[in-house]
């Protein structure tokens, strides 16, 4: 996942901008990005969602203190609304992007806003999958007026400036424009005695503990999708769905590439002269390895199919085990004499990658002293 521009850098406002500055330089940026401006431009698609999440964040004055404070980790867990596509940025915003064209807002039921949050995962729970839980503050349906807005038993009344339809035609000259009544909201109706549980919204917010099932394989940024578990939608549309960001914390022993894990495994140096066989762990537990002799440092083997899960069933990656050799920072009598024999037996048994190395050393110094005699003969 590419890492997100400031906040305030994406409207081109500065952090002590007011709430009316904020709201200008968004309707700006909304019509000069407009994908009814910009057909089939998918850049300026992507720069509309993301002035869009922008203008959601420094709106809101909790997720705006947040922001201030953490960047953008203080909005995790915070509900934040995931902006898949046109239609959930214009559900969200419906009145200023649609009179910025003269289109009225869409009328009756409309779906619930995506949300998205970042589930933290060690190593082990996303090789194996996972049952989580996490809580998050949504919008749901009041209770009380199921999501009319209204006091029981009362009703709606005719929006008085737009009669009933919803749009008002504005005059200009020989133009005119159709665009949404501001009085209603496109509607057509006001609430004349609002709803005392939500005062007049239909919505109320509401804390909820939501279970999470994550399938094994999951890696940094793979989206765990929970269909209607967003926030309610208006006059009875579907709920929005949750989008689980999954995280996966490093490990102190593998390194995850894909599906395949590296572990980096250390020998003595008489394991790598010797070979043998070692403990090696995997996500399942020990596994024997065997070396053979003459291991160098850094030497890799693999072991099939014990790795990481595939995503949707598709088998398994491998384990890379990546020798180390250790040198021993303090030694015993009898092993300093055991190394200093060695040592000995050494200078007299050259080994091949020793003797090739020595025998390139030799000539580089020859070349460099003939080199030395032709400089020394010039006048």
């Amino acid at each position: 996942m590419a890492s997100k521009r400031d906040y305030y850098e994406v409207l081109g406002v500065s952090r002590n901008a007011g709430d009316d500055e904020i709201s200008r330089a968004f309707k700006s940026l909304a019509k000069k990005y407009h994908p009814d401006r910009n057909p089939g431009d998918e850049e300026a698609a992507a720069r509309f969602r993301e002035v869009a999440e922008a203008y959601e964040v420094l709106r809101d004055a909790e997720k705006r203190s947040r922001y201030d404070r953490y960047g953008h980790a203080g909005l995790e867990g915070m509900g934040m609304p995931h902006f898949t596509d046109m239609d959930s940025i214009f559900d969200l915003f419906g009145d200023l992007l649609g009179d910025m064209f003269g289109r009225p807002r869409r009328r009756g039921p409309r779906g619930g806003r995506h949300l998205q949050i970042v589930l933290e995962l060690d190593l082990l729970e996303a090789a194996k999958g996972c049952d989580k839980t996490v809580d998050l503050e949504r919008l749901e349906r009041c209770n009380e007026c199921n999501g009319s807005g209204m006091r029981r038993g009362s009703r709606p009344a005719a929006c008085p400036r737009c009669h009933g339809r919803g749009v008002v035609i504005q005059r200009a000259g020989f133009f005119q424009m159709q665009a949404t009544c501001q009085a209603c909201g496109g509607a057509g109706a006001i609430v004349t005695d609002p709803c005392p549980a939500c005062r007049g919204s239909g919505a109320v917010k509401v804390r909820r503990t939501i279970e999470v099932h994550v399938p094994p394989g999951v890696d940094n940024d793979t989206v765990v999708r929970l269909a209607g578990e967003g926030e309610a939608g208006d006059l009875g549309g579907p709920r929005g769905d949750l989008h689980c960001i999954i995280r996966v914390r490093p490990h102190p022993l593998f390194e995850r590439h894909g599906a395949d894990l590296i572990c980096q495994v250390p020998i003595s140096f008489s394991q790598a002269a010797l070979g043998g066989d070692i403990e090696v762990p995997t996500l399942s537990g020990r596994e024997t390895l065997s070396l053979p002799r003459g291991v160098q440092y850094g030497d890799t083997f693999r072991l099939k199919h014990k790795g990481m899960p595939r995503l949707r069933g598709r088998g398994h990656g491998d384990l890379i085990v990546q020798v180390v050799i250790e040198t021993p920072k303090k030694l015993s009598k009898r092993q300093e004499e055991l190394f200093r024999e060695l040592a000995e037996i050494d200078q007299r048994h050259v080994t091949p990658q020793r003797k090739s190395f020595l025998d390139k050393l030799r000539s580089w110094l020859v070349g460099d002293e003939a080199g030395s005699g032709k400089d020394g003969d010039k006048p």
